[in-house]
């Protein structure tokens, strides 16, 4: 049947079912938007993303944020601290259980170091200008790789060193050039299609990463297994985030460390326009629905 749609929400607790614990009416929440089952053995070690039992996501196989009321296990619910001023900013809160917690999780997971070259494919979409943003505070210096001159201009904005237009440039030659030769050292693909997950491998120095989360495109992509054992390269994948990394991200965000990047906001009522404009390329950053 149909399902309603929209995972990065900001609501008020109505009412919850016998047995709950922790949470009340009038609570100010946000969503662990991943439907795990909190006891196999990737939710006991805490990648509920692996869950073996996993049973979908939110705005996917369960009503999501576009809908009046929506109902999720009690544990999918994480309380919004109260440094977050969540009534003059609703958008800005309601994106950071994805735009700012993804990144967040990416640093970690790709050991993102200070000082070390980090190139960000397809950095001016709504997570990736946040990953541009979340790699600056983690002292790296940030290379953003985009197609639209208008979005690579706001990466800059936000704390990118340097930008590449890849509808211009050589991506690999370019970010050759950027680090003197010696390639990047993390290379994070949003965009995540062959083509740029192989310019992505192409520009790793030794001991460089390639972290994809972007893509769900089946087709394969080239990399030389000599340059994998010659410079221990590594390529992995990201999904998503944990619900500890949510309240992390919540709390850097309290604590005024980092903030998302909303330009546009729209009633309910014009959703097809924002999702028009987001079809089209046109959005730079996050695009919100914030309901009266």
């Amino acid at each position: 049947y149909p399902i309603i749609i929209g995972h990065e929400v900001l609501g008020e607790i109505v009412e919850t079912g016998h047995g709950v614990h922790g949470l009340k009416a009038g609570d100010i929440v946000t969503p662990h938007t991943y439907l795990s089952c909190g006891h196999c053995r990737w939710c006991r070690i805490n990648r509920e993303t692996l869950c073996d039992n996993l049973a979908g996501f939110v705005g996917r196989q369960m009503d999501g944020g576009y809908a009046e009321y929506i109902k999720l296990p009690a544990r999918n619910w994480i309380h919004v601290p109260e440094g977050l001023d969540y009534k003059s900013h609703p958008a800005e809160v309601a994106v950071i259980c994805d735009a700012i917690v993804t990144p967040y999780k990416v640093i970690r997971r790709a050991r993102i170091a200070p000082m070390e070259n980090v190139a960000v494919f397809g950095a001016g979409g709504g997570v990736g200008i946040h990953m541009v943003m979340m790699a600056r505070w983690a002292h790296a210096r940030v290379i953003a790789v985009d197609i639209s001159a208008e979005k690579l201009k706001t990466c800059r904005e936000v704390g990118a060193d340097a930008v590449v237009d890849a509808s211009q440039e050589n991506v690999v030659e370019a970010l050759r050039e950027l680090t003197g030769g010696v390639g990047v050292d993390v290379a994070v693909d949003f965009v995540s299609q062959a083509s740029t997950l192989e310019a992505a491998a192409d520009s790793l120095g030794k001991g460089g990463r390639l972290v994809t989360l972007g893509g769900y495109s089946p087709e394969p992509f080239r990399v030389s297994a000599s340059r994998l054992l010659h410079g221990e390269l590594e390529i992995m994948g990201s999904r998503a985030f944990t619900r500890q990394e949510i309240i992390e991200s919540l709390d850097l965000c309290a604590r005024g460390q980092i903030w998302p990047l909303v330009t546009e906001t729209y009633r309910l009522e014009e959703a097809e326009k924002v999702h028009a404009r987001l079809d089209a390329g046109l959005i730079t950053g996050r695009a919100a629905i914030v309901m009266e």
